[in-house]
């Protein structure tokens, strides 16, 4: 976190500050395509980005790291103890865990809804329990506390030209999207944990089951059915995509370009996996270095523009964070006003 951003939102105590650097450490190191997208919005509005994907990726890693030797009871008992410091951080405005204290900082900052990361923390809970999903409809149930809620999440920091509750569906869906999208890049490092985040029903509808992606997975070997399955997936993807694209212009056009850029580029993880063949069992489909350059340099070039409109810009911002943050005492009072999980790493 440069002391530029830092300095811009208006967070002046040294904990506070070390606790959102430790956010952005978080989400450099694991979100390399929103981390790029991040860097198009106001300064000012940045270490809230990275306090919420830092939160994010944290609680994730403690269902997700196979590198990680600890057992299930172990990961359920550092998620309870997460979630406790996650209660009672929203309910003081700070945590004695650096991320807790980044999260509960910006939630009281920017008034968002308490329930919207403890419905989050719910998703996270199930990755200990439920290893695969009978249609899609259960999926989406999942996915609107693992991935559609950090999308609303987003929304205050953001600002919309429109009410908030306009802009809301778009930014779930747009949520639900990158996860879709993560689960199809990563079916076999997900099937080593012993999950399976495609829709049972979508797999067998080709002929597919978990014993045949396993032994796919553990032979290299490919199937038809198996590739005709995830072309089914990513298809469904895509509309996810056209239920979000929508909110796009009913973002404040500052951060426009910014969630464009993430827009474009996680849309780009589709195009890389069927490029290689929808080989994802085998190898992540990554999106070239030129192609993450085109499209950075695209998004630079619009903020530009929006910088150059955004003084004679007519229409309001709602949810706009430009006046500073409030004072310690109002905390409680804007939370009553008011997940990935984006775990990518192209």
């Amino acid at each position: 976190m440069t002391a530029r951003e830092l300095d811009s939102a208006g967070i002046t105590d040294p904990a506070l500050r070390a606790a959102y650097a430790h956010c952005r450490l978080l989400n450099a190191r694991h979100g390399k395509t929103y981390f790029l997208a991040t860097r198009l919005l106001p300064v000012e509005r940045r270490p809230a980005v990275h306090a919420l994907y830092g939160f994010a990726r944290w609680a994730d890693d403690i269902v997700d790291d196979l590198g990680s030797t600890a057992t299930a009871e172990e990961r359920g008992a550092a998620l309870r103890l997460l979630r406790r410091d996650l209660e009672s951080g929203l309910h003081a405005g700070t945590g004695a865990d650096p991320v807790v204290a980044a999260l509960a900082d910006t939630a009281a900052r920017y008034a968002i809804e308490p329930r919207l990361f403890t419905d989050f923390m719910a998703s996270i809970e199930l990755d200990l329990e439920v290893t695969e999903y009978a249609c899609y409809e259960d999926l989406r149930r999942y996915m609107h506390g693992s991935a559609a809620v950090i999308g609303l999440q987003m929304l205050p920091v953001l600002g919309t030209v429109v009410p908030r509750e306009e802009a809301a569906p778009h930014a779930a869906a747009l949520g639900v999207a990158f996860q879709l999208t993560n689960f199809l890049r990563d079916v076999g490092e997900d099937l080593d944990r012993g999950r399976i985040y495609l829709p049972l029903d979508l797999l067998a509808a080709h002929g597919v089951d978990r014993a045949l992606l396993r032994w796919s997975r553990d032979s290299g070997r490919r199937d038809r059915r198996i590739t005709a399955a995830l072309k089914d997936a990513a298809a469904l993807t895509r509309g996810v995509y056209g239920e979000a694209a929508g909110g796009l212009p009913l973002l404040d056009p500052v951060s426009r370009p910014c969630i464009r850029t993430a827009f474009v580029l996680y849309g780009a993880i589709l195009d890389a996996i069927a490029d290689d063949g929808f080989a994802v069992l085998h190898r992540r489909a990554v999106v070239p270095r030129r192609r993450r350059a085109v499209v950075a340099c695209d998004g630079l070039a619009r903020l530009a523009l929006a910088r150059l409109r955004a003084p004679s810009a007519g229409g309001a911002v709602t949810g706009s964070p430009g006046t500073p943050p409030p004072a310690p005492g109002l905390h409680g009072a804007s939370r009553a006003g008011g997940r990935e999980r984006w775990k990518e790493t192209v």
